[in-house]
């Protein structure tokens, strides 16, 4: 008597251990182990994901890998839907299914390749942290303005919310690439995209200051392309700026997760807020597919939803 496998992910001696199902699985679990050198604990996920299946297959009637086919995938990827499952976790599921149904063929277990044309389950978008006015102004008002640091960091964050940039285009802009006159800069996006951005008068007066009071400071003499230098002289790092932002979060007494990307999300949300239109937003987040730029909408509804519920005659 051999192996058999059990829904729980684990090998036990059994009668069954004949049954080409069991043998397959036993045998891709060995694979893994021997030929692809995986560790314990990726072996004994794949073995829980295997095991997850087998105990729908069960549950349906399949007993062997002459019933193994698109449907029962499907119909499995549907019980791990209704389970709760996050969309992550079940696209690795189907990821795990195919790599052993590919075996199995492949070894002679299944006579037909099945869960090639099954798809994989859309990522969930997550609702983005969005701040409020009121959290954007005291996080604006936390740097200290007399030094240059305070300086450089105010005009980050005005730039960063007034013109919606990603940290590695704020922290990879040169002077070259701001206009403070027309208050436009140009950044290269992803892809190495290019795109022009407008930004406020506070964002403009900020770099102003910056420039004429705090960046020669931060220069020490030489010349540098970057426009935001740390306190060597060089281009400040994304890392540099997330730590900065995170002391400044604290100080403004903002309890949330704050990040350089809280800004974007921030910029976009509030310009929708204001009633602008959403293939503009896409333009200046410079999103190649408006559908990337639509999650901001899922943002936007709550606050046409207490609108409603604050000015419309019945809307408690």
């Amino acid at each position: 008597m051999g192996r058999r496998y059990s829904s729980e992910g684990t090998t036990s001696t059994g009668n069954l251990s004949t049954n080409p199902l069991y043998v397959a699985i036993d045998a891709f679990l060995a694979y893994l182990a021997v030929e692809r050198g995986l560790r314990p604990n990726s072996i004994a996920a794949y073995a829980r994901d295997l095991g997850s299946y087998v105990g729908t297959l069960e549950r349906i009637g399949v007993r062997d890998t002459g019933g193994l086919s698109d449907d029962a995938i499907e119909l499995h990827m549907i019980s791990l839907s209704r389970s709760g499952l996050r969309s992550s976790s079940r696209a690795r599921a189907l990821s795990a299914l195919r790599h052993f149904h590919r075996f199995a063929h492949q070894e002679g277990y299944c006579a037909v390749l099945v869960g090639r044309d099954v798809r994989a389950p859309r990522p969930s978008r997550r609702v983005p942290t969005v701040l409020t006015l009121s959290e954007v102004e005291a996080l604006l008002d936390a740097p200290d303005s007399d030094t240059a640091v305070g300086l450089r960091d105010r005009a980050m964050m005005e730039l960063a919310y007034g013109a919606g940039l990603r940290v590695s285009e704020l922290c990879g802009t040169e002077i070259e690439h701001v206009d403070l006159r027309e208050s436009l800069v140009r950044v290269r996006g992803k892809g190495d995209k290019p795109r022009i951005v407008p930004f406020g008068r506070p964002a403009a007066e900020a770099l102003a200051r910056y420039m004429d009071a705090a960046r020669p400071n931060l220069a020490k003499g030489r010349i540098r392309a970057a426009l935001f230098l740390n306190m060597r002289g060089n281009a400040i790092s994304r890392v540099g700026f997330f730590k900065k932002l995170k002391g400044y979060a604290l100080t403004a007494g903002i309890a949330r997760p704050v990040s350089p990307h809280v800004f974007r999300h921030t910029f976009a949300t509030h310009l929708l807020e204001g009633g602008a239109d959403l293939r503009l937003v896409q333009e200046l987040l410079g999103h190649a597919d408006i559908a990337t730029t639509q999650i901001y909408t899922h943002v936007d509804r709550r606050h046409l939803i207490e609108v409603h519920r604050t000015f419309h005659p019945r809307g408690e």
